[in-house]
């Protein structure tokens, strides 16, 4: 039995109110609200997680700590801050985000894959945590009621949406004005390894054609700007920070876990159902990751963009 929670420390939750309407794909993006206008506001949402759930991509995330994660957020924390944490996982960087708030604040991690909560339930009972609470929820209509947190926090969620900016208006309205919201997104385009390799050149060519055509944005870290600026956040601290991997252990880690992704994660189920790749191609990917990562001069980088921004007064 997993340890208790203390259901009082949770945010209210919302209440729908008569215009709220279903978020319908295809639509057009919301404009700026207005008073005037209570008419309900459609936008174009859906879309695919193109890592899925397999356990080489829990692993992977599960990696994560606020450390290597959320560095540029960790300076605006203080104790007893109410936080969210959208699209969290495993739960690893939630979980360091709520031991940098402390005992006095209150932690949320929102996913909505049951596979993901599972996981950041166990890591948070390893760790002994019994007040960070995981539950399932919509980045477009998350179930809080208005001015719920201090600070809402998002990594590498806003790439794989087809609506980021909606899905940050909705951070925007769960969090106090005032506060801040942070994300941080990885730039596929901009990725960059040694040595050259045609596999890998075919593997980031199909990924990138994988995740646009499930949804998402995969060079979503030169968007950050922009995206902040049309949820209307201002105060806007823009900055890029990397994950580079060159050692051994960093090679092996790196390159292992997506051989297993290119062999086995929706990733690749997608990429061939979608006619982007077949079954020859996945293992020449896979192939590939695995020369890569026994190389002795191997190298590998991936640029993020990250932005901290305050939510402006109603």
């Amino acid at each position: 039995m997993g340890p208790r929670l203390d259901l009082s420390r949770l945010p209210s939750v919302r209440t729908l109110r008569p215009t709220d309407q279903a978020f319908v794909c295809g639509s057009s993006p919301p404009g700026p609200s207005s008073a005037d206008d209570a008419r309900p506001r459609l936008v174009r949402v859906t879309s695919t997680y193109v890592h899925g759930h397999h356990s080489s991509v829990l692993d992977s995330h599960g990696a994560r700590t606020a450390a290597n994660s959320a560095a540029y957020l960790l300076p605006h924390l203080r104790a007893g801050m109410r936080l969210l944490d959208l699209g969290c996982g495993p739960g690893t960087i939630t979980l360091d985000l709520a031991g940098t708030v402390g005992t006095d604040g209150r932690v949320v991690g929102v996913d909505s894959a049951e596979a993901a909560l599972d996981a950041a339930r166990r890591a948070a009972a390893e760790r002994g945590d019994t007040t960070t609470v995981f539950q399932v929820g919509d980045a477009y209509a998350l179930p809080f009621e208005d001015d719920s947190f201090d600070v809402a926090h998002a990594h590498q969620v806003m790439q794989h949406l087809a609506n980021p900016v909606a899905a940050l208006r909705e951070l925007v309205r769960v969090v106090r004005p005032g506060g801040l919201v942070a994300f941080r997104d990885a730039d596929y385009g901009s990725m960059s390894w040694h040595p050259g390799s045609d596999g890998l050149d075919r593997w980031l060519e199909t990924y990138r054609r994988t995740a646009r055509l499930a949804g998402g944005e995969p060079d979503a870290a030169r968007h950050v700007l922009a995206w902040a600026r049309a949820a209307g956040l201002t105060q806007i601290e823009p900055s890029t920070s990397t994950w580079s991997y060159a050692t051994p252990d960093e090679r092996a880690w790196w390159g292992g876990q997506w051989v297993e992704r290119a062999r086995h994660s929706a990733f690749a189920t997608q990429a061939v159902d979608a006619g982007l790749a077949t079954a020859a191609d996945l293992e020449d990917f896979a192939t590939a990751w695995a020369a890569w990562s026994q190389d002795p001069d191997a190298w590998f980088a991936m640029v993020h963009g990250e932005v901290v921004a305050r939510v402006p007064e109603r």
